[in-house]
């Protein structure tokens, strides 16, 4: 047993916008805050459309092998080479969102809007907004804008960092 403090504040970089790759930043961070923690969310690169107004998130089946879809009573594992035929993204992500919808998981836009009600700072990443021509008006309110010197000057004083 350590007889150090538990951590109190954490921060993850955000960096992926699928909708698989959406859920565990969002599931973290609003975790570690009931517990106590102050964290801070750093979205930059593609983890910054998780931050627009309104989401249309998808799968994308090409580079997930470990992608298995509860089918006809068994784990029906999708091949790469699957994303290379029309339509089948679209498909895994209406079976995906169907599938948390009948488990009753939480979307991501509740999951977010958690995160908003717990206080969890999130940072939406300047030089990706400038470089993917994002307008603060696209984005949610009650954001912090600020580059990579903004996100290292919290997680320098962070306990954990967390890199999704």
């Amino acid at each position: 047993m350590s007889s150090r403090e538990p951590a109190r504040n954490m921060s993850i970089i955000v960096t992926k916008g699928t909708l698989d790759w959406a859920y565990p930043p969002f599931i973290l961070a609003t975790t570690a805050a009931a517990m106590g923690l102050d964290v801070t969310m750093f979205f930059t690169f593609y983890g910054l459309g998780l931050l627009k107004k309104d989401l249309d998130l998808q799968i994308s089946t090409l580079g997930n092998p470990a992608m298995a879809m509860p089918m006809m009573g068994m784990h029906v594992v999708m091949p790469n080479i699957i994303s290379a035929i029309p339509g089948v993204d679209a498909m895994a992500s209406s079976m995906m969102k169907s599938l948390i919808k009948k488990k009753g998981v939480a979307s991501i836009e509740e999951l977010r809007q958690a995160a908003v009600e717990s206080d969890v700072n999130m940072i939406a990443c300047q030089m990706t907004m400038d470089l993917f021509e994002f307008k603060k008006e696209d984005l949610i309110d009650g954001l912090t804008i600020g580059g990579a010197a903004t996100y290292i000057e919290t997680a320098t004083k962070c306990d954990i960092n967390l890199y999704i």
